[in-house]
């Protein structure tokens, strides 16, 4: 893949093989069934509005400490 950037999680023992098996009955790798789960996961809190919300404050939060922080 190109871009890409490695990214170590930790998860309980019955996840990771629960994950594991799902991967090998699909025929993918761990990696690429991980993906498809945060891809979902995106997508889900994109079309949530309460989630917009929360990032827009978050954003603004962060604009403004960025902000007091140049000058």
């Amino acid at each position: 893949m190109k871009d890409t950037k490695v990214i170590s999680i930790r998860v309980p023992t019955e996840l990771a093989g629960q994950v594991d098996a799902m991967a090998r009955a699909e025929g993918v790798s761990v990696s690429e069934a991980m993906r498809a789960a945060a891809y979902r996961y995106i997508a889900t809190r994109r079309a949530d509005q309460d989630f917009k919300e929360r990032l827009k404050k978050r954003l603004e939060e962060d604009a403004e400490i960025l902000k007091r922080l140049a000058e």
